[in-house]
């Protein structure tokens, strides 16, 4: 049995199995709880394919079944370049096919009228599409891909086109598909009907575009404001950043385990709660405010209330974010250029200004690319600290929530919000093409690092001590909120806020009972966290493969798609699965899986930024060379690709989960009462008022999330390039992994 013949048996036997034995529509209760099982086939919620077809009326099911036959005749086909034909065929069509009659069926009946009108009206609708359905387009994506691979595309590497094809798809059904429908909300009105007049009002709202900031009115329009904060955070945070990475690199800091300590805190931290923090040491009420109005008897100000606490709020929650891009990077230098610079007898600043600085430029693009981002799609801080200056994202919220109600503008603002991150994704690649950054290749590359010169040392200390202090002053802040009676008023030492929060009891049959408040959504969270963040490793690792090594008709494309789920607000994020996924053919509101699917698409961009950082500094000859020794692609990433990878698979890993901990612009929206998620819970504490115990539950995110975070590095383990082991400890190890993860 050829490879070809055995790829094929097992896809037509899973074909077959999702025909025969799984119910074809989704099963009340959950599919996972086996429920369906003890009544299988006995109603029409519980059968198969073919009992489907046979017994409960619904025949437009077997053009589907017949397709899958057609796939199943290729088997006695012995020309390659026929049986690649019917092969992709039968597998586009079946896709095709399932996804139209998906769209086209409702409850009801039919979703067109075009449809109606053209077949007639339907007896009977069809729910959302289950298990059977399910696994049935997954085979018919992998039997095209089988036909094409048989055809010569990527010279028949059945792994790469698989993988592609795959991965298409998923984007086109977690991406496309619901931004598509929350964006075709901007011409509908609220019946559904078309009517652009929404779109031309908004699109056209001096509120929006206003420049009268800079003729000495009040203030610029929201979409200015947004682009001007997300320049001065990106660049405040990017400068910060390598400051950062430079003291921890290529310093006598004495304490750099704990500046690098200080970088992970920000990302580990919930929504809200930096913004609480900086409100009671600077708001109007603040320790610091009052003290200063004390000293020199002035009235507290609200400063903090606008652009700046905002700007304040994000550069201090994003710094952390640029180090870690930028720290693997600034390790990933190689020693021997900057030797071979000062043996030319260039003095230490030239050389780092004519060899270092150029060979960061990728991870200063992105460094500043992933603020920008960041801070166009920021939802808490602008939301706890903007007052009356509102910013594209917490706008678009307040457009769907608010009195406004108006999904038209919502997605007006989102288009707008689209096209200032694909913008400066498109003048980051610019700034990079055509340029090569590749520091490690198969030969060995002994050494260290330069020293800085003086006067950059000297100022990039004085940046960072500061900063340092001021961060461990808002640190402060949050863990004394948690011991307080009341913070800011009754400031009496209690353990009540934990106590409430994470109580443990015991039931009447003596078994162990979670009394606490927190534990159900801590739990649900636990659980949501750790599923989604090895899918996500996989996914965004795997697509990076395929962007970097690989290419493909559409390559770029590929990657604007993916860099689209992360620049659009999760409030965007959040509407649009709702308004996609809340009807056939996929149903998913409500369930554990939006949630996953949510973490998984909202935050592989990063995983992929990572993956692409990591083998733009992974020369090619590294995996031509496994090629060229017969060995398959699949076992070329598995043998050689991923062991130089650790820092990016631990990378993924925590940020997928640290995301899937601290997310709450999408989550909100999502979330139910049998799956709520920490954050979603936090909010609800902290709008009535509960701050205590929501600065308790916070901590213990965070301490929890450092745990899971040393758990990750110890698992993967560290990439070794040279003799010396230059990650000293844990936390040092996750910093140099997120570096190497998201600097391209």
């Amino acid at each position: 049995m050829t490879n070809s013949n055995r790829r094929l048996d097992i896809a037509l036997f899973f074909g077959a199995a999702a025909w025969a034995l799984l119910p074809w529509y989704r099963v009340e209760g959950g599919f996972f709880g086996l429920g369906w099982v003890s009544g299988f086939g006995s109603a029409a919620s519980t059968a198969p394919g073919l009992l489907e077809i046979m017994r409960y009326g619904r025949p437009w099911l077997a053009v589907a079944l017949a397709l899958l036959v057609m796939a199943g005749l290729a088997r006695f086909v012995s020309a390659p370049s026929r049986r690649g034909a019917l092969l992709a065929w039968a597998g586009g069509l079946g896709v095709i096919f399932l996804t139209l009659q998906g769209l086209a069926i409702n409850f009801s009946g039919w979703s067109w009228t075009i449809s109606e009108t053209l077949f007639g009206p339907l007896a009977d609708g069809q729910p959302s599409m289950g298990a059977g359905a399910i696994l049935t387009g997954i085979v018919f994506v992998l039997l095209f891909s089988f036909g094409l691979a048989e055809r010569g595309a990527m010279r028949g590497d059945v792994f790469v086109v698989s993988a592609i094809t795959m991965l298409v798809v998923l984007v086109a059904i977690f991406v496309f598909y619901p931004v598509g429908s929350m964006f075709i909300g901007a011409f509908q009105a609220f019946d559904g009907s078309f009517n652009p007049d929404g779109f031309i009002s908004n699109i056209q709202d001096p509120s929006i575009w206003s420049l009268s900031c800079l003729t000495g009115g009040d203030r610029c329009g929201v979409a200015w404001r947004t682009l001007f904060l997300a320049i001065m955070t990106a660049s405040g945070a990017t400068l910060l950043g390598l400051c950062f990475a430079l003291v921890a690199t290529r310093t006598r800091f004495p304490f750099k385990k704990g500046l690098r300590f200080l970088t992970i805190l920000p990302i580990i931290t919930p929504p809200f709660v930096v913004g609480l923090a900086l409100t009671l040491l600077f708001g109007r009420a603040g320790v610091i405010t009052q003290a200063a109005a004390s000293i020199l008897g002035t009235e507290p100000g609200r400063w903090l209330y606008g652009l700046t606490g905002i700007w304040i709020a994000q550069v201090l929650s994003f710094t952390p974010i640029s180090f870690l891009v930028l720290i693997g990077v600034v390790e990933g230098v190689s020693p021997s250029m900057e030797e071979a610079s000062q043996t030319l007898r260039a003095d230490r600043w030239r050389t780092f200004w004519r060899v270092s600085l150029p060979l960061m430029k990728p991870g200063l693009a992105n460094a500043f690319l992933i603020g920008f981002i960041e801070s166009m799609a920021d939802f808490g801080n602008p939301m706890v600290l903007g007052g009356s200056h509102g910013v594209l994202s917490t706008e678009i919220f307040f457009a769907v929530v608010g009195s406004q109600n108006d999904p038209s503008r919502a997605a007006v603002l989102a288009m707008i919000l689209l096209f200032f991150t694909m913008s400066a994704f498109i003048a980051q690649r610019f700034w990079l093409s055509g340029k090569s950054f590749a520091t490690v290749t198969g030969k060995g590359d002994s050494g260290v690092h330069i020293a800085l010169p003086r006067g950059l040392s000297i100022a990039v200390h004085a940046l960072v001590i500061p900063w340092m202090i001021f961060t461990i002053v808002v640190y402060v802040m949050i863990l004394f909120g948690g011991f307080v009676r009341t913070w800011g008023l009754d400031n009496t030492l209690t353990f009540e806020h934990y106590i409430k929060a994470f109580s443990i009891g015991w039931r009447d049959d003596g078994g162990l009972a979670w009394t606490g408040v927190a534990w159900n959504s801590f739990w649900t969270t636990m659980e949501i966290s750790l599923i989604s963040a090895p899918l996500t490793a996989a996914v965004g690792l795997l697509t990076a493969y395929l962007i970097v090594r690989q290419k493909f008709v559409g390559r770029n494309l590929f990657e604007f798609a993916l860099m689209m789920s992360f620049a659009i607000p999760g409030t965007v994020i959040g509407i649009s699965y709702i308004m996609a996924f809340n009807l056939p053919p996929l149903e998913m509101t409500g369930t554990a899986l939006i949630l996953v699917a949510c973490f998984v698409f909202r935050n592989m961009p990063v995983g992929v930024r990572g993956g692409v950082a990591a083998m733009s500094q992974l020369d090619k000859s590294l995996d031509e060379a496994s090629l060229t020794l017969r060995a398959g692609t699949f076992r070329t990433i598995r043998k050689v690709i991923l062991p130089l990878l650790r820092p990016a698979i631990t990378a993924a890993l925590v940020y997928s989960f640290v995301r899937a901990i601290t997310s709450i612009s999408a989550v909100i929206f999502l979330v139910s009462a049998e799956y709520n998620m920490s954050t979603a819970y936090i909010v609800g504490l902290v709008e009535n008022g509960e701050y205590g115990v929501a600065i308790a539950y916070s901590s213990v995110l965070i301490v929890v999330m450092i745990t899971v975070i040393t758990g990750f590095q110890l698992l993967v383990g560290e990439r070794r390039l040279r003799r010396e082991n230059r990650v000293g400890n844990i936390i040092q190890g996750t910093a140099t992994s997120i570096g190497q993860e998201k600097t391209a």
